[in-house]
């Protein structure tokens, strides 16, 4: 039989740990975050990494007591890496909800389609949240899309993932090329697409841009696309200016009207439709190609044809008084 001095002990122990649960929950339930906040879970952090620096952010008073709570009451989901917004108000047991099953924070930099790999480079140098130096990519080597990624990740990591979608792009493409293209490789199908890209921003036109010069790789002719001229001067930024004769004269590997064939390298970054359009041009007898003054282009088998055409945008630009 217990005596009455045993049974107040256990009365009063029992009392104990019910009232040191209560607390606990009660601590778990009390708000440490006094406004939003980005908390950053490197990967392969532990649940103890994640406690301690919540503790050093000011976020919870106790990283050994949300620890303890976490474990006692927190399930076995693991935390997840990436960035997390932290709400004003947020408990213990909230913050280890967010960490385990909530949303990472998703930053985008977009690669506009023809944005020139020194743009490239200037837009990823430009982004505060990003670290580290990162290399002028090689011209013509990135995918222009919208790429994610998280707040203090390498620059460097960033273009490996922009770079590795063109080489998967030009990759799946080239195999499914229609036959008797003007280019015979998959470098020379980025080069030329860079001019198409160049050449036209009206995706309607793209293929018959790119039937157009693959009519004048064949056949021999000089391309003539006046951005392979400023190329070489600017990298590919906007000239800025009217061209001038001596630079339409200069000889370089990529100006077009002082040589016959395609440029030593890309003079752009092209999209992913401008290439398809190399592989898949438009079936036409174009081998010229001039301004309609809507945003697009009329294009012209003959060069009588074309001179007609030409008359008809210098009466277009002498209208709007540009010349």
């Amino acid at each position: 039989m217990r005596s009455p001095v045993r049974l107040a002990g256990f009365a009063l122990g029992g009392a104990l740990a019910l009232a040191a649960v209560f607390f606990g929950w009660a601590w778990w339930g009390a708000s440490s975050v006094e406004k939003d906040a980005a908390f950053i879970v490197p990967a392969g952090s532990s649940l103890t990494t994640i406690a301690r620096k919540l503790d050093a952010d000011g976020h919870v008073s106790s990283g050994d007591s949300f620890l303890l709570m976490a474990k006692v009451f927190g399930g076995g989901d693991p935390v997840q890496a990436g960035e997390f917004m932290l709400p004003k108000g947020a408990s213990g047991a909230a913050i280890l909800d967010i960490l385990q099953h909530g949303q990472a924070v998703r930053r985008f930099v977009t690669v506009p389609e023809g944005l020139p790999s020194i743009l490239v480079y200037e837009r990823l140098m430009a982004e505060p949240l990003l670290k580290g130096p990162v290399p002028v990519p090689e011209e013509g080597s990135v995918l222009p899309d919208t790429y994610d990624f998280e707040r203090g990740e390498s620059r460097v990591a960033v273009l490996a993932r922009m770079q590795q979608a063109m080489r998967r792009t030009v990759a799946e493409l080239w195999p499914r090329r229609a036959k008797d293209i003007a280019v015979a490789n998959p470098h020379d199908a980025v080069v030329l697409a860079s001019i198409v890209e160049k050449e036209t921003g009206k995706p309607s036109e793209r293929k018959m841009v790119a039937g157009l010069y693959s009519n004048r790789v064949k056949q021999g002719m000089m391309l003539q696309a006046d951005p392979t001229i400023i190329y070489p001067i600017t990298k590919g930024k906007p000239l800025g200016r009217r061209i001038r004769q001596s630079e339409i004269q200069a000889v370089n590997g990529y100006n077009t009207y002082s040589m016959v064939g395609l440029p030593t390298g890309p003079i752009t970054n092209p999209g992913r439709a401008s290439i398809e359009a190399v592989l898949h041009p438009a079936a036409t007898q174009a081998l010229y190609m001039v301004a309609d003054g809507k945003g697009g282009h009329v294009f012209a088998s003959t060069l009588a044809e074309h001179n007609a055409n030409v008359a008809k945008w210098f009466a277009i630009r002498r209208a709007r008084g540009e010349m």
